[in-house]
Parts: structure tokens; sequence; C-alpha cells
């Protein structure tokens, strides 16, 4: 299918300013201490073109924090089927890759893969600032691959 000039111009344009909205599953939330941290001055992951919002209709990529749970697996999913496509998910932090120190608790529901398809992982318990700047850049690397495909 052929884009039309004003898809291009469009695509162009939201290749430049990925938006990014990270969703807390839970946890002891030092995941989400650390990426409050990228949006601080001495990390600034603003300056990249990516700017932080609470919806996912406008966002792109979508930064997964701490433990998938019987609670907030529904809502999960809902936030990534409200998104744009293309789409990608970046999971931070053991907590969403493995279930960290939660991965044996009743109501634990399995790595965030299992739930959403997952692009890039950022591991560590929990990792830093420029651990997760970096899979959130690869995570819009993949993003703009998938945009200039579709």
């Amino acid at each position: 299918m052929a884009k039309t000039f004003m898809s291009r111009i469009a695509g162009k344009a939201r290749s430049k300013s990925p938006w990014i909205m990270h969703f807390d599953a839970g946890g002891c939330n030092g995941c989400s201490i650390e990426v409050l941290a990228c949006l601080t001055p001495k990390f600034d992951i603003e300056r990249f073109g990516m700017l932080d919002t609470a919806n996912p209709r406008h966002s792109d990529v979508l930064v997964v924090l701490g433990t998938v749970t019987a609670k907030n697996i529904s809502a999960l999913k809902r936030l990534h089927d409200q998104m744009p496509e293309p789409s990608v998910v970046v999971a931070v932090g053991a907590c969403a890759i493995t279930g960290g120190v939660f991965h044996d608790s009743y109501n634990f529901k399995g790595p965030l893969d299992k739930v959403v398809p997952v692009d890039v992982y950022v591991p560590g318990c929990p990792p830093k600032p420029e651990a997760i700047i970096q899979g959130i850049m690869k995570g819009v690397r993949i993003w703009k691959e998938k945009s200039s495909k579709s």
C-alpha cells in the first residue's frame, strides 16, 4: 500500500520525537526512581527528542517496570492494545523480566513477555539510568525500523 504525502510527513515528524509512556506494575519502586532519574537534568532523556507522556494513545514506546500481577495484567494488556502501531515495549528491571524477588509470590503471573510482546530487555535490580536510556534508545531504533516497514 502506497503511503500518502501527509502520512510520509507525519511519519517523518513522529520519528524525530518518539513519545514514551512508563507503566509501573509494582514492586519495590527502585526501577521507578531510576526511570524518573532519566528525566532529571543530569541524564535528560528529552535531549534525544523523547517525551514522557501519560496517554497510551499518544505513546510509541511502552516502558514497563515491576512485576506482572493478577491485578495489573488486564490494565497492562489494555495499555498495549491502545498504543498506535507500530509500538515497542521495553522491560526494565529484574521484576519485569523474570519476576525478580517476587517470582514466588502468590499473585505473580509470569514475566512481562508472557503478557505482551517485549522488544528490549534492560536487566538490573534496579538498572542504572544510563542502562535504561540505552535500552530505550535501542527500542526507538526498533520502532523506527518497524515504522519504515509499515
